[in-house]
C-alpha cells in the first residue's frame, strides 16, 4: 500500500509539474493559471475576467505581499501554475505559494560580478518565470541560460550564449514557442550583434542562432556599407525586450533595437538591415520568414524593439491577422502579421523626426531634423521615446489599445566614435528636456491604433511612467507609477478609481488571476532601469523589490 501511495504521489507531482505545449497555447482559457508573458502568446495583456470591477474596486485590498531580496529593480511579471507563483529578477529566482505568499523555494542566480559593470540597466530581467515541462528557463546576466527544477528551484542544466566582455548582457526572460526556448540578448548601445537562439528544452543543446544583422553575402547584406567591413559585426540590433507567437502561423514576432553607432557616418548612412525592425521566424529553425523595418538607417536610439502585440481586426470588411507595434519613435503600427505589409502608422505622441509613415514604401518621411544632425547641429528630437520597454493592452472587445506615453524630448548632437570592443557605442551626446513644473510629462491614453484618434488622454505630471497595462471585462486598466502608486482606471474615461501605495516604484506589468475561484491582481514592486536613474526619480524612491497581491474585500 505505501508503495502505492508513493506512486500515486510521484505520479500527481509529476502531473502538476509537467506544463505542456498546449497548457501554454491555452494560456488564459484556464483563468488559475498565468503561464505566459503577457497574459497570452498574444502579449495583449487582457483579462475577460470581471469579478473586480468599476463598481466593486474601492473594496480591492492588499492579501500578502512578500520581499523579493532585491535592490536593482523588479521589471519583470510573475508567472501562475498550479497554486504556484513563480517570480525572477536578476539576482534570485522564487516559487511562492500564491494564496499566501509563503516561499517554496528561493534560489540565487549565481553569476560572475563583473558582467554587472557592463549594462547601463543594471542586473535585472524583463518578461516572466518562463516555464514549460517542468523547468523554469532564464537568463543570467554573464549569458548564461539557465533550466531550473520547477518543483525544487534546483539547476538542471546551465549554458552559455556569449562573452559579457564583449557588451553583451542576459537579462530577456526566454520563451517557448512550438518546443523551442527561445532567447535574446542585449547590448543595444555597447559593440554587439544581435541575435536570438533557440534551445533543446531537455538537455541545453543550442538548435540555432538567428543573428538580427546579415554576415557579406547573407539576405540584408546589401544594406550595409562596403567600404565599412566591419560596421556589420557591431551594428547593433539587439532584441533585448520580449517576443510574441502566433501558433497557428507557426510564427514567432521579435523587435530588434537601434543601429551602431547611432551617429550614421560611421555606418555610411545605410538602411542598415535588420535593425530597428520586427522579424517573423520559425521557432523550430530560426529560419526569418519575413521582416519590417520601422526605420531604416536608424539614427536616433529609437529601437524597434517593443513588443509586438498580436491581434485579429475589422478591415476593410474583413477580418484580419494584424501585429501592433507601439514604437519607442512615436508612431503606433499596425502590420499584417502573415507577411510584414504595413497597414496602418499613426502618431501617438509629439513627433518632429519625421512628418508620416509612407504606406507604400513603409518608410518614414523624414523632416529636417537629420540633415541638420548629420551637418553637426545639437537638434531636440520628439519622442524621446514613445513609450518606455512597457507592455501596452489591447482590449479585443473595444479594439482600442492602451498605452503609458512620454512626453519627453531627447536633445542630441552626433559626435567622433573611437571603436573600442565591450564598450559604448553610441557617437553621440545627449540628455533630456524634462517638462516645466505642472506640464505633463506623458500620458494614460486609450487609442485607436487604426484610425490613429486618441479616445482619452489623461497627463501625468512630475514623473515619466514606465509600468506596463493590464486591462480587464471589469472595465478597468491595472497600471502602475514611478512614485510606487499602484492604480486602476476606468477604461472608459483613464479616471483614477483607486490605488495603493507601494514600497518602491513600479516598472512591472500586472497580472490578474483566479485562486479557488476568486480574483487577484499581483504586481512587482521596485525602482530600477537607467533612465529612472537618468531622471533622478531614483533620488525620492527607495529600492527594495517586493511582489504585492490583491483581492476585494468581503462584503
Amino acid at each position: 500500500m505505501k508503495k502505492i501511495l508513493a506512486a500515486l504521489v510521484y505520479c500527481w507531482c509529476g502531473h502538476a509539474l509537467a506544463q505542456t505545449t498546449q497548457e501554454l497555447i491555452d494560456s488564459g482559457k484556464n483563468s488559475e493559471n498565468v503561464t505566459t508573458f503577457g497574459m497570452g502568446y498574444h502579449l495583449n495583456q487582457y483579462s475577460p475576467l470581471a469579478q473586480i470591477n468599476k463598481s466593486n474596486v474601492k473594496r480591492l485590498v492588499p492579501i500578502w505581499s512578500t520581499s523579493l531580496s532585491n535592490d536593482t529593480g523588479e521589471l519583470a511579471q510573475p508567472t501562475i501554475y498550479n497554486g504556484v507563483m513563480y517570480v525572477v529578477n536578476g539576482n534570485w529566482t522564487f516559487a511562492l505559494d500564491v494564496a499566501t505568499g509563503q516561499q517554496i523555494w528561493r534560489t540565487p542566480v549565481e553569476y560572475e560580478r563583473a558582467a554587472a559593470r557592463v549594462g547601463n540597466p543594471g542586473v535585472i530581467v524583463r518578461g516572466p518565470a518562463t516555464i514549460y515541462n517542468g523547468k523554469l528557463f532564464r537568463e543570467s546576466i554573464d549569458c548564461h541560460v539557465i533550466a531550473l527544477d520547477m518543483k525544487t528551484g534546483k539547476q538542471i542544466w546551465k549554458e552559455k550564449f556569449a562573452d559579457f566582455n564583449e557588451g553583451y548582457t542576459g537579462i530577456i526572460a526566454p520563451l517557448v514557442a512550438n518546443g523551442v526556448v527561445i532567447t535574446g540578448m542585449a547590448g543595444g548601445d555597447r559593440t554587439t550583434r544581435g541575435f536570438l537562439d533557440g534551445w533543446d528544452p531537455e538537455s541545453g543543446k543550442k538548435l540555432w542562432r538567428r543573428y538580427t544583422v546579415p554576415a557579406p553575402g547573407e539576405p540584408g547584406s546589401e544594406t550595409w556599407p562596403k567600404d565599412m567591413p566591419d560596421a556589420w559585426k557591431y551594428g547593433g540590433g539587439s532584441t533585448w525586450q520580449n517576443g510574441s507567437y502566433d501558433p497557428e502561423l507557426d510564427l514567432v514576432y521579435w523587435g530588434t533595437g537601434n543601429a551602431e553607432p547611432y551617429n550614421p557616418a560611421y555606418r555610411g548612412g545605410a538602411d542598415s538591415l535588420y535593425t530597428a525592425s520586427v522579424i517573423a521566424i520559425r521557432p523550430k529553425t530560426g529560419e526569418l520568414v519575413w521582416h519590417y523595418q520601422y526605420i531604416p538607417n536608424e539614427s536616433y536610439d529609437f529601437d524597434g524593439s517593443a513588443e509586438p502585440v498580436l491581434a485579429d481586426l475589422r478591415i476593410g470588411g474583413r477580418v484580419r491577422k494584424v501585429l501592433l507595434n507601439a514604437n519607442k519613435n512615436g508612431f503606433m503600427y499596425v502590420i499584417d502579421r502573415t507577411n510584414g505589409r504595413l497597414i496602418a502608422a499613426h502618431p501617438f505622441v509629439k513627433v518632429n523626426w519625421a512628418s508620416h509613415v509612407d504606406l507604400k514604401t513603409g518608410r518614414p518621411v523624414l523632416t529636417d531634423i537629420y540633415e541638420r544632425a548629420v551637418k553637426g547641429e545639437t537638434v531636440e528630437i520628439w519622442p524621446s521615446r514613445g513609450t518606455n520597454a512597457s507592455l501596452m493592452a489591447f482590449n479585443p472587445k473595444t479594439g482600442l489599445v492602451y498605452v503609458n506615453s512620454w512626453e519627453i524630448p531627447r536633445i542630441m548632437k552626433y559626435t567622433k566614435f573611437e571603436f573600442v570592443l565591450g564598450k559604448g557605442s553610441t557617437g553621440v551626446e545627449t540628455s533630456f528636456r524634462t517638462p516645466p513644473s505642472g506640464e505633463p510629462w506623458g500620458y494614460h491614453m486609450a487609442f485607436n491604433p487604426l484610425t490613429g484618434k486618441a479616445e482619452w488622454k489623461v497627463p501625468v505630471t512630475g514623473t515619466v511612467i514606465s509600468a506596463g497595462m493590464l486591462a480587464t471585462d471589469g472595465g478597468l486598466l491595472f497600471t502602475g507609477r514611478l512614485n510606487g502608486e499602484f492604480i486602476a482606471l476606468d477604461q472608459a474615461t483613464g479616471q483614477t478609481l483607486w490605488k495603493f501605495k507601494t514600497g518602491s516604484g513600479i516598472n512591472s506589468p500586472p497580472i490578474t488571476y483566479t485562486h479557488q475561484g476568486r480574483q487577484f491582481v499581483t504586481v512587482l514592486s521596485g525602482i530600477g532601469g537607467v533612465l529612472n536613474r537618468t531622471m533622478k526619480a531614483a533620488d525620492a524612491i527607495p529600492t527594495g523589490g517586493s511582489v504585492w497581491t490583491f483581492a476585494l474585500m468581503p462584503d
